[in-house]
């Protein structure tokens, strides 16, 4: 049956500034889903309130609405647009649902005359009370935990005296586990329960016995109105029950799972979603499962919406999830929609994959001083990356080098842990980086079952482990002149990097690569075509392996490269890994305006990332997407593979940006301002004399490499004094000092943390007022100021901390001159051609220069969304030649003032310092639109603007 041809107008709901628990994974399903919608010539009114994202660009729906997500909001664009007919709550997390549910309650939809689609109310009441979900499953005969729902402190203290310890609390209508707990004693027991009940919107919390230990593993499903059922994708937690799945090792297809529990798992998350409600959409279903041979099976949650797990499952499979869920939603069935991939099979067709998939979560916890950086049942990370690989050894180590924090690849890079002590700490209290330790205990020679024993993970991922080690010890043994090719060989096709290789031989990098390609041990890459090959592929998206050479019977000797290479001029953009506190979807926006603009200026557009969960990531975003960690090796063979006419780095954020330095010394060409322009920016003393030469004011600074260089500086400084490290992305590091004692103290750490950095200290201007510039600059040294913002907190608050006004609400004539005449200045001295942003301290009507980037910043989404313009578009086709920045017709429109505001998740760290200072912290924004100054929000802010500054 058809689309339902009623539906001519459909609200979307979003999921609101970033939080942990709930990040950009809902903006690529958004985003995909307006753009499913919009091709059945239906109209698509979208709200969200965050600034930095692609979904809420002018180009993804008809109307955007950049509102807070409350009812009123609603209430208002319903008016405004009386030909709603339907909304969509289903590709906004929790927040979309929520919302939707307060919509219902009050009868909002109801007035309106508004249906839902992509679910109903039933389903979201059902599966979000824990016990009426408990209910359910007892009816339709799916095991569950004993469990019982507490909906007060007595209740529940009655609970755990029936069950005993250890228990889990799980708060109803919460997100990424928010308020969750594993209670092991009785001690804890009551601060946890008081926790999770406030942490429920109705009070409720769900008390269960704990299943430490079990498997966990979760069901991708698609179900359309005939009741059709899709399993997507079997994904496959390495660490155990115990550990939010957010924060879990988790691996497609599953391992570890017999084929006869396989099916059960299908049959109940089948028989689950059909109860719960007769809606056409997508859903998640988790399981724990017995780890004996028993293989018990018991039901832990489902979410009738699209989840965390299905952005990964759409890049893990290429079946994109939210685009068909949507398409089901207007009353499709999955056998009359194809396959996007291959365009030839229809949607109906289960994924098959003939490779591994491994998402390894990315943590933040050096921001949230004095956190517990253990993981358990409530999420604390703040992004993740996703390895493909032939192998699951090859995939993980894809994985662990996609993390940046200046690893190699598990082991063989001089980092590992070898204090027994600290191992099995780490082992028994499950670290962030406990995916590192397992290698450095088997290194140290703890036997399998006694990490089995502590961790629970499952016996074959530990020997998968083991392996790789078994190869280390064994390549070690020899040099670069008498290692055998099918070791080598054998090391690349289990994901080994070749600076792993050159550590394990005790030589370097480069005589590594060289043997490689002396050997013809070449990456390969391969599609990822949802259907194991059965059927061709249309779409370019690629991983790379490496396979052993083919012989014809010709004699002729080949390895099988799918990806074509063409002769069309070709550009590469390099993507901003996974999201981090600093560098967070703002730059997925870049990277995706600068391969659309790219695009319409004739370029075969190459897109490399390994972020699962952005829209850059996409399989139709670039002309050809390689799936890979943007880590020196993989980029470099994808660059001698393609031979592109360069590489653009200024729109990835600090993680394309650093690379600039080996591109260059390598030859390649880089798109835009040269290396020597983003180093100068970046070296603060050279940085400092151009500044001097321009005859513009700085803060009084000075350089050291030691404690004793800073002692002495500060004695000609004065304090307060800004301790920064150079290099460094979202203020890592920062710190205002007050005394020698501090100096000392956080000179010693930073150095310990970044050996070799050079420290800045500047003479801190208290009390100063700060504000930022974006500009975009060509190469005859035209500039084009698209924003100039005044932050509302004073100077020494991070920027990305800040609440920013656009424009400035009171910096004089005189001051506003003086950002214009040292940003044309500094963006031309420094052979700008792109974007550049550049940050200002004001005192006493001077204005200082704190620092320039000349890159895409954090703020230019939000410009470019208050202003309505594409401005990275623009400034794209600068860096490219094709345009210069006089062509443009610019025209910014914005009345009255559009605030950035920042948004925090210290909700996951309870016992962490929440002032904030010069180190960011923040996850997420969120935009707000005020008519003038007298406005009570903006009132409210001004008011509050110094109570937060620490030192």
């Amino acid at each position: 049956m058809p689309k339902d041809t009623s539906i001519k107008s459909v609200l979307i709901i979003g999921s609101g500034p970033i939080v942990i628990g709930q990040a950009c994974e809902f903006d690529y399903a958004g985003s995909q889903s307006a753009r499913s919608i919009r091709e059945e010539g239906i109209e698509v009114i979208l709200i969200n309130s965050n600034p930095a994202t692609i979904m809420t660009d002018p180009s993804m729906a008809d109307h955007i609405y950049l509102k807070p997500l409350t009812t009123k909001s609603i209430i208002e664009i319903l008016k405004e647009h009386p030909q709603i007919d339907a909304v969509l709550p289903t590709m906004g997390g929790q927040t979309a649902l929520n919302l939707c549910l307060e919509a219902e309650e009050k009868g909002i939809w109801q007035d309106f005359g508004v249906r839902l689609i992509g679910v109903d109310v039933n389903a979201i009441n059902i599966t979000e009370d824990r016990e009426q979900f408990k209910q359910l499953l007892e009816k339709i005969n799916v095991p569950t935990a004993p469990a019982k729902t507490a909906t007060s402190y007595l209740e529940g203290k009655e609970i755990a005296q029936e069950f005993g310890f250890p228990l889990v609390i799980r708060p109803s209508f919460t997100l990424g586990g928010t308020g969750a707990a594993v209670v092991y004693k009785k001690e804890d027991f009551d601060e946890l329960l008081t926790r999770g009940l406030e942490a429920s919107p109705i009070h409720e919390v769900l008390i269960d016995k704990a299943l430490m230990g079990w498997k966990e593993y979760e069901l991708e499903l698609l179900r359309d109105k005939n009741d059709n059922v899709v399993i997507i994708c079997s994904i496959e937690n390495m660490d155990p029950m115990g550990i939010h799945t957010g924060d879990s090792i988790t691996v497609a297809p599953a391992m570890t799972l017999s084929d006869t529990t396989f099916q059960k798992l299908r049959d109940y998350a089948i028989l689950m979603m059909r109860s719960i409600g007769n809606f056409a959409g997508g859903c998640n279903v988790q399981f724990a499962v017995s780890p004996d041979e028993k293989e018990d099976i018991v039901a832990i949650e489902i979410n009738p919406r699209v989840s965390r797990s299905s952005a990964l499952a759409s890049k893990a499979t290429g079946y994109p999830i939210a685009k068909i869920a949507s398409k089901l939603a207007l009353g499709y069935n999955l056998d009359e929609l194809q396959n996007q991939i291959t365009k030839s099979t229809s949607a109906l067709f289960e994924p098959t994959l003939d490779y591994v998939i491994v998402k390894i979560p990315r943590w933040n916890f050096d921001k949230f001083e004095g956190s517990d950086r253990t993981l358990g049942l409530q999420m604390k990370s703040v992004g993740e990356v996703m390895g493909i690989g032939r192998s699951f050894q090859e995939a993980l180590h894809k994985a662990t080098q996609s993390l940046e924090i200046k690893r190699n690849g598990l082991g063989a890079d001089g980092k590992g842990y070898k204090n027994y002590e600290q191992i099995i700490e780490k082992l028994t209290y499950a670290s962030w980086d406990r995916v590192f330790v397992i290698y450095d205990a088997i290194a140290m020679g703890i036997p399998l079952s006694t990490i089995h024993e502590i961790t629970r993970i499952d016996m074959w991922f530990l020997k998968q482990y083991e392996q790789l080690y078994t190869l280390e010890k064994e390549i070690s043994n020899y040099k670069v002149s008498n290692l055998p090719k099918e070791l080598l060989l054998e090391a690349k096709q289990k994901g080994f990097a070749d600076r792993q290789i050159a550590h394990m031989m005790s030589c370097l990098e480069s005589e590594v690569h060289t043997l490689r390609m002396e050997q013809k041990i070449n990456r390969v890459f391969k599609l990822v075509d949802t259907c194991a090959a059965e059927f061709k592929a249309q779409t370019p998206y690629y991983y790379s392996t490496f396979e052993a050479e083919i012989e014809k019977p010709n004699g002729e000797r080949f390895v099988d490269n799918e990806s074509i290479v063409t002769d069309r001029k070709k550009v590469i953009v390099l993507g901003s890994g996974p999201n981090r506190i600093g560098q967070g979807i703002e730059f997925d926006y870049s990277c995706v305006h600068g391969v659309l603009a790219a695009k319409e200026c004739g370029y075969e557009t190459i897109m490399i990332n390994c972020n699962p969960e952005t829209v850059s990531t996409d399989f139709d975003t670039a002309d050809k997407l390689y799936f890979e960690p943007v880590f020196w090796e993989h980029i470099y063979d994808i660059i001698q593979h393609e031979k592109p006419e360069g590489v653009i780095v200024q729109l990835g954020g600090q993680t394309a940006l650093k690379l600039a330095d080996k591109l260059s010394k390598y030859g390649v060409k880089i798109i835009g301002t040269s290396f020597d322009a983003l180093d100068l920016a970046e070296d603060r003393g050279r940085f400092s004399d151009l500044l001097t030469e321009l005859n513009i004011p700085f803060p009084r600074f000075g350089i050291a490499e030691t404690a004793d260089e800073a002692s002495k500086l500060a004695d000609t400084l004065d304090f307060p004094l800004l301790i920064r490290p150079s290099y460094v992305l979202g203020g890592q590091g920062m710190k205002i000092v007050i005394n020698k004692k501090e100096l000392e103290e956080h000179v010693i750490d930073l150095l310990k943390a970044i050996p070799g950095n050079k420290l800045l200290l500047d003479h801190y201007l208290a009390g100063a007022i700060e504000a930022e510039a974006d500009a975009i600059c060509d190469a005859d040294g035209n500039v084009y100021i698209i924003g100039i913002m005044e932050h509302i907190e004073p100077c020494g608050v991070h920027s990305g901390d800040s609440n920013a006004t656009l424009p400035p609400f009171n910096l004089g004539e005189f001051v506003m001159q003086q950002i214009k005449d040292h940003t044309h200045k500094i963006a031309r001295a420094l052979k700008t051609v792109g974007l550049i942003n550049i940050q200002f301290a004001i005192k006493d009507d001077t204005v200082y220069i704190i620092e320039a980037n000349p890159r895409a910043s954090r703020t230019v989404p939000f410009i470019a969304k208050a202003y309505g313009e594409p401005y990275v578009n623009y400034a794209t086709k600068v860096m490219l030649g094709h345009n210069k920045v006089t062509d443009f017709d610019f025209n910014p429109q914005l009345n009255g003032f559009a605030i950035k505001q920042p948004v925090f998740s210290f909700s996951k760290f309870p016992n962490v310092n929440k002032a904030l200072g010069p180190e960011m912290k923040s996850t997420g924004e969120s935009i707000l639109f005020i008519d003038d100054l007298k406005d009570d929000q903006f009132y409210e802010l001004y008011s509050r603007r110094k109570m937060y500054l620490s030192k």
